[in-house]
C-alpha cells in the first residue's frame, strides 16, 4: 500500500521545467483530445511545460488555443509524411524537447521516428480497447513506455507480443475542481425546460458508443416513466443518423440533442442517471467518473474498461451491450429507487476521488516521465 501512495503523489518538477511534447494527428474531438489537453493545462500548473503537436484548423488546435495551451500546428498526412517527420524534429529540437508522448497512429510513427533521432525518451498512449494485430504492433516497440488507459487496453497491447513490463495502466483522471457534489444543474435543466427525471449520454456522435441502443430503450421507459426526458450531449458524424433515428421512434418531444457543450459538470448535475451503452470500443471512460464525481448515478455497458470503473450494484450499474431491454431496465430501477442510486454514486463518488483524481493519475504518468528522463 505504502508502494502505490507513492506511486500516486503527483511528481511535481523541482529541477528547471521539462517541456513534454503531447503529439496527436486525429482531426476529430472526443475524449482522447480533451484528456491530452487537461494534461497539458496539469503539467504546467505543477512545475512542466507542455505542448501540443496536432493538425492544423483541427479541434484540438483551435481547443488548445481557446484554453491558452501551448499549441503548434503540424500537417501529418500519414505514417510516411517526410515533411510532417521534419517538421516534428525541428520543433523538438527548437523548442527544446525534453520527452515525447504520442497519441494515435500517424503521429506515433513520425514523432517516434523524429524523438529517437535525437534521443529523446518516447511515451505512447493506447486510449481504445481495440485488439492490435501483432504485425502492426511496431509502433509501440518504438516507444519507451506505453501507458494504457485501463487493465483491459493493457492487456490488448500485452496479447500483440509486448512486454507487460514497458507497459504502464493510467486511466483518465477527473479534474475534482470542476466535478464535485456542489455543481448545480438547475441552469442546464432550466435552459432545456427539463422538470422530470433526466437521462443522458455523453460523448461523441459515432456508432459505437451505442446511440441507438439508448432511443430504444428511451421508447421502453417512456411506457411506464412517460416523465423522463433523455439527453443526448455532444457532436459528431453519427448526428443525421441519431436524429432520424429519433423522429422514426416517435421521441421528438422527449429526446433533446444538446450538440457539443462546455459546462459538462453542470450537464452531469443535471442528470438522475448518466448512460453509456457503448456496443464495441470503450477504453477507461471520462464521463462515468466525472458523472459519480458529481454525485450522479451511473449506467454502462460491459464493454471495453467500463467494468473496471462500475462495479454492478455498488458504483452503479452494468449491463449487457446492444440490449435495449436490459438498459431500460437498469436506468428504471434507479429512477424508481433514488435513494438506492444516491447510495451507489456515492460510493463511486469516493472511489473517484480515491483513484481517478487528476492528481492521481498525473502522479503515475509524472513518474513515468521522471523514470525516463533520469536514465
Amino acid at each position: 500500500m505504502a508502494r502505490r501512495e507513492a506511486i500516486l503523489a503527483p511528481a511535481v518538477s523541482t529541477s528547471p521545467r521539462r517541456l513534454i511534447l503531447h503529439t496527436e494527428a486525429s482531426r476529430g474531438f472526443g475524449g482522447q483530445e480533451i484528456r491530452i489537453l487537461t494534461e497539458a493545462r496539469w503539467l504546467s500548473e505543477h512545475g512542466w511545460d507542455a505542448l501540443v503537436a496536432c493538425q492544423p484548423e483541427s479541434a484540438l488546435w483551435a481547443e488548445a488555443r481557446a484554453a491558452g495551451i501551448d499549441a503548434v500546428a503540424v500537417r501529418m498526412r500519414s505514417a510516411l509524411d517526410v515533411a510532417a517527420f521534419r517538421a516534428l524534429r525541428r520543433v523538438m529540437r527548437e523548442r527544446a524537447v525534453s520527452l515525447v508522448h504520442t497519441h494515435s497512429s500517424v503521429d506515433s510513427w513520425l514523432a517516434a521516428f523524429a524523438g529517437r533521432s535525437l534521443r529523446l525518451p518516447v511515451v505512447r498512449s493506447r486510449h481504445v480497447s481495440i485488439p492490435i494485430l501483432r504485425r502492426r504492433a511496431l509502433v509501440y516497440r518504438l516507444a519507451d513506455r506505453i501507458l494504457t488507459s485501463g487493465e483491459g487496453v493493457k492487456a490488448l497491447v500485452v496479447a500483440a507480443g509486448i512486454a507487460p513490463e514497458r507497459i504502464v495502466s493510467v486511466p483518465p483522471g477527473v479534474d475534482t475542481r470542476r466535478f464535485h457534489p456542489n455543481v448545480s444543474g438547475k441552469a442546464v435543466r432550466d435552459e432545456l425546460g427539463v422538470a422530470g427525471p433526466a437521462v443522458g449520454l455523453v460523448a461523441n456522435l459515432r456508432g459505437s458508443k451505442g446511440h441507438a441502443v439508448f432511443l430504444e430503450a428511451a421508447r421502453a421507459i417512456m411506457r411506464s416513466a412517460p416523465e423522463t426526458r433523455f439527453l443526448i450531449v455532444g457532436a459528431g458524424v453519427g448526428e443525421a443518423d441519431i436524429r432520424r433515428r429519433i423522429d422514426e421512434l416517435g421521441l421528438g418531444a422527449q429526446v433533446l440533442m444538446t450538440g457539443f457543450r462546455r459546462d459538462i459538470p453542470e450537464v452531469m448535475a443535471a442528470l438522475d442517471v448518466l448512460v453509456l451503452p457503448s456496443v464495441r470500443s470503450e477504453a477507461s471512460s471520462q464521463v462515468i467518473p466525472q458523472a459519480l464525481a458529481v454525485g450522479t448515478a451511473v449506467v454502462a455497458t460491459t464493454v471495453g474498461g467500463s467494468p473496471e470503473l462500475i462495479r454492478d450494484g455498488e458504483t452503479g450499474r452494468l449491463v449487457p451491450p446492444d440490449d435495449a431491454r436490459a438498459l431500460a431496465e437498469a436506468i428504471l430501477g434507479l429512477l424508481r429507487d433514488p435513494a438506492r442510486a444516491r447510495a451507489m454514486a456515492r460510493a463511486g463518488q469516493a472511489m473517484v476521488h480515491a483513484r481517478y483524481s487528476i492528481d492521481a493519475t498525473m502522479g503515475l504518468t509524472t513518474a513515468v516521465y521522471e523514470e525516463l528522463l533520469g536514465r
